[in-house]
């Protein structure tokens, strides 16, 4: 697949149009709605990755350096659809950071192998690395998750966690799972970031301060509105929900006043009171 040709571009239309749409939808619908929404996504997601990487091991499809799911975005292929339907913050949080950006270097500039059967392998390529776009938008700009600077210090550590089990795959069996032993064959953003070792250390300085970059405002704006962290160990906030205007809908914010992001009833909620996550 030729990088920003036709299809490569038609795809990447495909991703923001997406973007916007569902983000617009979560902040229109009535938050049960989207919740079951997305828990049926969610569970699709799942069982797709979990069929990819079982065609993966088929005699037919079997390649070392590939079928493995190794790479940053086979994780997230799991990690993602288990944020979507068990709303835990240190899942939501991982993916949101992983999905951003060491997804986008696939997405910006993609190395798509087809090995098999064309159709279904670009098909696969695109679901993972799109869905991994799209689902961390609309859970932060949709429905009001942020991460925190506790976030961010998990799942930088979560990163370099993965990184050590690949890199360590890598050496045992001779392979490239997330570009840790050496560049891509085509041109990537590693490319400007120097030759093997060095990019290594460059990419996890990038990371490290473009994750700050990118945790730093959201941390501001919940200072300035007064929104506090939340769930099991304080990894994310979660804003009241804004409408397409820009205003929390009151079944939201009633919603919110009562559940973290995991879904938990507050301990401040009145007795007998319910209320569905979002």
């Amino acid at each position: 697949m030729a990088p920003y040709g036709v299809e490569h571009i038609t795809v990447l239309i495909l991703i923001v149009l997406c973007s916007v749409a569902l983000v617009l939808w979560a902040r229109r619908t009535d938050p049960a709605q989207v919740d079951r929404a997305l828990r049926v996504a969610g569970w699709v997601l799942l069982l797709n990755a979990a069929l990819w990487t079982l065609w993966g091991f088929m005699p037919w499809a079997w390649n070392i350096d590939e079928s493995l799911p190794l790479h940053f975005s086979d994780a997230l292929r799991y990690l993602l659809p288990a944020a979507m339907i068990l709303r835990r913050p240190w899942m939501i949080v991982v993916a949101c950071y992983w999905g951003l950006t060491l997804n986008m270097q696939s997405v910006l500039t993609p190395d798509v192998n087809y090995f098999v059967w064309v159709p279904l392998e670009f098909f696969q390529y695109w679901i993972s690395h799109g869905s991994g776009v799209v689902v961390p938008v609309v859970l932060i700009w949709g429905l009001g998750y942020r991460p925190t600077w506790r976030g961010y210090g998990f799942s930088y550590a979560a990163t370099l966690g993965w990184a050590t089990l690949a890199f360590t795959a890598n050496m045992t069996m001779g392979t490239n799972y997330a570009y840790l032993n050496r560049a891509p064959a085509g041109p990537s953003i590693l490319d400007l970031m120097g030759p093997w070792p060095q990019y290594l250390l460059v990419e996890a300085a990038v990371i490290a301060i473009g994750w700050a970059l990118l945790t730093l405002p959201f941390v501001l704006l919940g200072r300035r509105q007064g929104t506090p962290a939340t769930g099991t160990g304080g990894l994310m906030s979660r804003a009241a929900r804004a409408s397409a205007g820009g205003l929390p809908t009151p079944a939201s914010q009633q919603a919110l006043d009562r559940t973290g992001p995991g879904g938990a009833v507050d301990a401040k909620a009145p007795a007998g009171q319910s209320s569905s996550s979002t």
